[in-house]
C-alpha cells in the first residue's frame, strides 16, 4: 500500500475575513453588561442626598403609575408612583427644578387640582401640570399631589413640532462634529473605528476631572479637554494605528483592535470615576421661552461652537494644503502617495483634527445627555456609524448631512414613539436611503466587480 496523502484546502480569503467578523461582532455586541450600581433606585435612578417626594391621590384614594418627571440644571429625571401613589425623584444638588405630570397616565377628565397646590406652588403659565420647586432648609421637599375634573391645557402639535425640530437641529449638531472626524479616519485609512465612543468619552471626561475633582474653572476645563482629545487622537495613532498599518494589517484586523481597544479603554474608564453619572458646572438655571421653543444658554452656546466648528472644518478641508490632501488620499491612497503627498502625515493630522472634534463633542453630549457616564460615547456610536453610512462613507460633508439628518429624525420621533425607541428611528431612515441611494447621500456610485 503505497503511502497516504493528505490535501490541504486552503480557506478562501473571504472566508477567513467573514469568519473575523463574526467574531469579532459576537464579542462586541454580547459582552455582558455592567453590573447595576447598588446606589441606584428600582427604576434607574442615581440615589442622592437631595430628593423631591410626594403622594398622588384622587377622591382620597392613591393613583398607581402616573409618571413623575424633573427636569433642571442640565439634569433629567423619571418615575413612576406606586400601589400607594408615593413617588421619589433623586436630583444632584439642591437648585430649583421643573416638575411635571405626565397628564397620559392620569385617569381620563382628572387634572392635578391647582387649589389643593402646596403653598406658594402654581402651575407654569400654558400648563396644568408642570411646576417650578426648590428646595427649603433641608435636601427633601415633599409634594402631595391632589387630582380633581377638569380640562387639561395642551401643547398643539405645531409646537411640539418646532420645539422638536430644534432640539433635534441641537442633537445633530454635535453628533456632526463627531461623525465628521470618524468620517475623516474612515476616509483616510478605511478604518472603522469602534474605539471613536471612547474618544468622545474621553472629552467630558478630562472636562470632568478638570473642573469637579480638581476645581479648576470650567473655561480651563473644556480647553484641557479639547487639547487632551487632540493629544489622544496623536497618541492612538502614533501608538497603535501607525505601526499596525506599517505591519500590512488589513481593514478587519484593524477593526477587530479598535473593537478590543474600546472595551479596554470604557472599563478604565469606568474605573477611574465609577459607574454612576457626574454632572458638568454651569448648567442653565432656567430655560428661555422663544415662543413653543424652549431653550437654555447652555443649548444656544452649543449650537454656535457647533456652527462655528463645523465652518472652520470645511474651511480647513477645502483652502489649506493638509485639507486638500486630506480629501486626495480620500479619493485614491495610492495616487496620492504617488503625486508626493506624505500620507503617513496627512494621517496623523487627521488624527489629532478627529480627536478634538470627538473632544467637543463629548462636552456638548455631556449637557445634552445630560452628565459625564463611562460609556456616555457608546450611546453615540450607531448614530456616529449611521450619520457616516446615510451621508456616504469617507466624506465629511456627507457625514454632517447625516448627522442632522439623524438628529432630527430622532428628536421628531418622539411625537409617535415612546422616547426610549427614538434611536431606533435612526436606522429606519438610513435602510429606507439607502434602499433609494445604495451609496449615501453624497458618496460616489462604485463598480462592484
Amino acid at each position: 500500500m503505497g503511502p497516504t496523502t493528505l490535501t490541504v484546502q486552503r480557506k478562501r480569503p473571504w472566508v477567513v475575513a467573514f469568519i473575523g467578523i463574526l467574531i469579532a461582532l459576537s464579542a462586541f455586541l454580547l459582552q455582558p453588561a455592567a453590573p447595576a450600581s447598588a446606589d441606584t433606585t428600582d427604576d434607574g435612578q442615581e440615589i442622592t442626598d437631595f430628593y423631591f417626594a410626594g403622594v398622588i391621590t384622587f377622591d382620597d384614594k392613591p393613583v398607581e403609575g402616573v409618571v413623575m418627571s424633573i427636569e433642571g440644571k442640565g439634569f433629567k429625571g423619571e418615575t413612576e408612583t406606586d400601589a400607594e401613589g408615593k413617588w421619589r425623584l433623586y436630583v444632584p444638588e439642591k437648585e430649583k427644578y421643573t416638575l411635571t405630570v405626565d397628564e397620559e397616565t392620569l385617569p381620563k377628565g382628572v387634572i392635578v387640582d391647582a387649589s389643593l397646590l402646596p403653598p406658594g406652588t402654581q402651575p407654569i403659565s400654558g400648563t396644568t401640570a408642570s411646576f417650578e420647586v426648590e428646595f427649603g432648609l433641608t435636601g427633601t421637599k415633599i409634594m402631595n399631589l391632589f387630582l380633581g375634573e377638569g380640562e387639561r391645557i395642551t401643547v398643539s402639535f405645531i409646537d411640539q413640532l418646532l420645539s422638536r425640530l430644534v432640539g433635534g437641529l441641537n442633537f445633530g449638531l454635535l453628533l456632526a462634529l463627531a461623525s465628521m472626524g470618524a468620517a475623516l479616519i474612515y476616509g483616510t485609512t478605511r478604518l472603522s473605528n469602534f474605539a471613536h465612543a471612547e474618544m468622545v468619552t474621553w472629552g467630558g471626561l478630562v472636562a470632568l476631572v478638570t473642573t469637579s475633582f480638581w476645581h479648576l474653572p470650567l473655561w480651563l476645563g473644556i480647553a484641557a479637554a479639547v487639547i487632551g482629545g487632540g493629544l489622544f487622537g496623536w497618541a492612538l495613532d502614533a501608538g497603535i494605528w501607525r505601526p499596525l498599518r506599517r505591519r500590512g494589517l488589513g481593514v478587519v484586523q484593524l477593526m477587530i483592535v479598535s473593537i478590543g481597544l474600546s472595551l479596554a479603554l470604557r472599563y478604565a474608564f469606568q474605573y477611574l470615576i465609577g459607574g454612576g453619572t457626574r454632572q458638568l458646572p454651569g448648567a442653565s438655571p432656567a430655560p428661555i421661552q422663544f415662543g413653543p421653543i424652549s431653550l437654555s444658554y447652555i443649548d444656544m452656546i452649543a449650537m454656535g461652537v457647533s456652527i462655528v466648528v463645523i465652518l472652520g472644518v470645511a474651511f480647513f478641508l477645502t483652502r489649506t494644503r493638509i485639507g486638500k490632501a486630506t480629501r486626495a488620499i480620500s479619493d485614491n491612497p495610492q495616487l496620492a502617495a504617488a503625486s508626493g503627498i506624505d500620507v503617513d502625515k496627512v494621517v496623523r493630522y487627521v488624527w489629532i483634527l478627529s480627536g478634538t472634534l470627538a473632544a467637543i463633542s463629548g462636552i456638548l453630549w455631556a449637557y445634552f445627555r445630560p452628565g459625564v457616564k463611562w460609556d456616555m460615547g457608546m450611546q453615540m456610536l450607531l448614530l456616529i456609524f449611521a450619520a457616516i453610512t446615510l451621508g456616504g462613507l469617507g466624506t465629511a460633508f456627507g457625514a454632517l448631512v447625516g448627522s442632522l439628518i439623524v438628529g432630527i429624525a430622532v428628536e421628531i420621533s418622539t411625537l409617535w414613539i415612546p422616547s426610549d425607541l427614538k434611536y431606533a428611528s435612526a436606522l429606519v431612515v438610513l435602510i429606507v436611503i439607502l434602499l433609494v441611494r445604495p451609496q449615501g447621500l453624497l458618496g460616489r456610485r462604485e463598480r462592484l466587480g
